[in-house]
């Protein structure tokens, strides 16, 4: 395994110390050093991956500094354009070194929204003509790695990607706790919500905790899972499934519970469903300040001031709650409500270490969530 420390001060010796991207499980030992050794504008998280090389390919233009980028492969495809209609040799030659967590690797037990990502992801590199190395776990090898790519990129000004597996590095534990401090759990905000829905309303749940949280909701208290639509990969896009489905069935309403780092993810989204007012729509974002799911780097959620965003964008009505009392006199009140609607709920990071996954298949989910919205 390779120490954090080591790989980043190694980085380093080669005047590789700019950091850009979206935090990953199999990265986070990383982007926890890196947090807490460098300033907020030489590690910037950013909204997605191809804000990612967008920012990497500035900084790049205004200092001839290789920066680095990192990401897990699922969000590879956010890359694509910006890689093939700005990097590539054949348009502008802007390199960057990039560290991609492989999530899915064949051979290697992992959730299924990973599989065939896992599966594509050296053919994908391939495909766009980046050259790639799959990282080595020794630190010696690891130098001799570092080397050709610095070389590689220097003579060529094209990207070069390390492909990260399961285990690379060394644990790190983030010390830089910026968390702000607050009453409610998500795990019973959601539970809160849920409990308080009619029976014919339906759900769709964003990639990470919430849907996992969700799915033990409805299982803890003997309830099927017919009514949710747990978006287990896709991160970003599940306010436009549901707003898909509320332009469908506008007899029924239709919540999408999501995380801020989604909603920051794919932002423009919020213009798209205020601009065709789903009166049945109502959109849950659990802000706790963090990709949570992935090492708890901060997100800029808390910076931004999220209602007025959403009213900027057409939402009817944007409300923010923090407390569990707040959270059921709101829900409450959005009962009477026309959408589309935005609920803020800020809630602390974290969640319970025995939180287990979804004991069904996406396509079970699927065809059982598809029933129950044809059963009106």
């Amino acid at each position: 395994m390779i120490s954090p420390k080591f790989f980043v001060e190694s980085l380093g010796s080669m005047q590789m110390d700019f950091f850009t991207g979206v935090p990953d499980s199999l990265l986070k030992n990383i982007c926890a050093y890196i947090t807490d050794h460098f300033a907020a504008d030489r590690n910037i998280i950013a909204a997605n991956e191809g804000a990612a090389v967008g920012l990497a390919a500035g900084y790049y233009l205004a200092t001839g500094k290789i920066p680095v980028v990192y990401m897990q492969n699922s969000g590879l495809g956010n890359t694509v354009n910006p890689l093939m209609s700005l990097t590539d040799k054949e348009v502008y030659n802007i390199p960057s070194l990039f560290l991609i967590g492989w999530r899915g690797e064949p051979g290697v037990k992992d959730e299924p929204q990973h599989i065939k990502q896992g599966k594509v992801t050296l053919p994908l590199l391939e495909a766009m003509g980046i050259k790639y190395t799959v990282l080595s776990q020794d630190e010696k090898e690891f130098l001799s790695q570092l080397s050709h790519a610095a070389s590689y990129m220097d003579e060529t000004r094209e990207p070069f990607a390390f492909v990260i597996q399961k285990g690379t590095f060394e644990e790190y534990k983030l010390r830089r706790n910026e968390d702000t401090i607050l009453p409610l759990k998500r795990e019973t905000a959601i539970q809160l919500i849920a409990s308080s829905l009619a029976n014919d309303n339906v759900v769709v749940s964003t990639t990470g905790m919430i849907s996992r949280e969700l799915f033990e909701y409805r299982a803890s208290v003997s309830m099927g899972h017919e009514r949710d639509f747990l978006t287990v990969g896709s991160m970003g896009h599940a306010s436009q499934i549901a707003l898909g489905i509320a332009l469908e069935k506008k007899n029924r309403r239709i919540y999408c519970f999501d995380g801020d780092g989604a909603t920051l993810m794919h932002m423009g989204s919020l213009a798209i469903t205020g601009s065709l007012h789903p009166a049945n729509y109502v959109h849950i974002v659990f802000n706790n300040g963090a990709h949570d799911s992935v090492g708890g780097q901060p997100t800029v959620a808390f910076d931004v001031d999220l209602c007025k965003i959403a009213q900027a964008c057409g939402y009817e009505i944007a409300l923010s709650v923090s407390d569990s009392e707040s959270l059921r006199e709101t829900l409450e009140r959005m009962k009477q409500m026309r959408g589309p609607i935005l609920l803020e709920v800020k809630v602390r990071k974290g969640a319970r270490e025995d939180l287990g996954r979804p004991t069904t298949t996406p396509v079970q989910n699927k065809e059982a969530f598809m029933l129950f919205l044809d059963s009106e």
